[in-house]
């Protein structure tokens, strides 16, 4: 591998020469610079990443943990932080698994976002208290090197109920998502809570916000079947499969089963009858965290922040 070394020598210039011209240093002419540069792409010399890493202590890369990337959501919001990152010079890698958690404390990216239950509490705030910056998505951590930018989640179930309860139901199923869900747990406590102050009987199901979850979870509410019932999924692929599960039954969307979800993904604009959900930007909630990120990183002021969400009404949710 050509080192800067080799540069110098064949330029007949010092090491450190060759160093100040690669990196765009005035303190070299541009006769010098030109040079050096010159004979760098006849060598095809490649600039050794590692080595600059350690002497900058940055990579210009930032991270984001998710628990898995299936389903529509995960693009846009990736592409929210992509865009992000990118008018500020850096790029984004997208990391899973318990191996990755590694480029934290190795120093392979400069700072992450945090989308992924894998992670504890314990484990995040200790990579913070080692000066590591994080934006957390999908829980409530206090630290200086941390900042959430969290789903209104709790204001997202409050519409669902209170807009169920205006259309005369009395009866919700409500749909949840994987066991330790942040996201799961803040729908599901808000939503039980709106019901019970509206005089609505909740009845749990568990989920696993996929679309099998759902279809799982319209077959138990078929079987139950005693009258018109609404149905919260807490995530529209479950509503999806809700769907599934009820086509090609004597059970109707909207007049059988009222079905509502949460996230208002593309997809669910193509239901029939379509899907009364909770939208808001996925990609604005990416970028807003990329943008906390590069502030944290900058050792700029960076603040909680928290997505607005509003009710999409549809005709998956009819008045009895």
């Amino acid at each position: 591998m050509v080192s800067i070394k080799d540069i110098a020598k064949q330029a007949g210039v010092s090491i450190s020469t060759v160093s100040y011209a690669l990196n765009g240093s005035q303190k070299v002419t541009q006769e010098t610079t030109a040079k050096i540069l010159a004979i760098a792409k006849e060598l095809n010399y490649i600039p050794n990443a590692a080595a600059r890493t350690l002497k900058k202590r940055e990579t210009k890369i930032a991270g984001v943990y998710l628990t898995n990337y299936s389903g529509a959501f995960y693009g846009e919001l990736q592409q929210g932080m992509l865009d992000q990152l990118a008018h500020h010079g850096y790029e984004l890698i997208v990391c899973s698994g318990k191996e990755s958690h590694r480029f934290l404390p190795e120093g392979m990216i400069d700072g992450a976002i945090i989308l992924d239950a894998h992670f504890s509490n314990e484990e995040l705030l200790s990579y913070a208290d080692r000066g590591h910056k994080l934006v957390v998505l999908d829980r409530e951590l206090q630290h200086e090197n941390i900042t959430q930018v969290l789903l209104d989640n709790k204001t997202g179930a409050k519409l669902v109920v209170d807009h169920a309860a205006e259309l005369g139901h009395r009866k919700l199923y409500i749909v949840t998502g994987p066991t330790g869900s942040f996201d799961s747990s803040q729908r599901l406590q808000q939503a039980l809570l709106t019901a019970e102050k509206n005089g609505i009987e909740c009845s749990v199901i568990q989920g696993d916000f996929n679309k099998a979850s759902g279809e799982q979870a319209g077959r138990k509410i078929i079987e139950e079947y005693s009258g018109p019932v609404a149905a919260f999924c807490l995530n529209d692929e479950m509503a999806i499969g809700m769907y599934n599960a009820l086509s090609g039954t004597a059970y109707k969307v909207g007049k059988h089963v009222h079905i509502i979800g949460f996230d208002n993904i593309e997809v669910a604009q193509y239901t029939h009858p379509r899907l009364t959900t909770i939208d808001y930007s996925k990609r604005e909630w990416g970028a807003a965290g990329a943008e906390q990120l590069i502030k944290l990183i900058k050792k700029e002021s960076s603040s909680h922040k928290k997505v607005g969400v509003t009710l999409s009404e549809g005709e998956s949710l009819c008045r009895l």
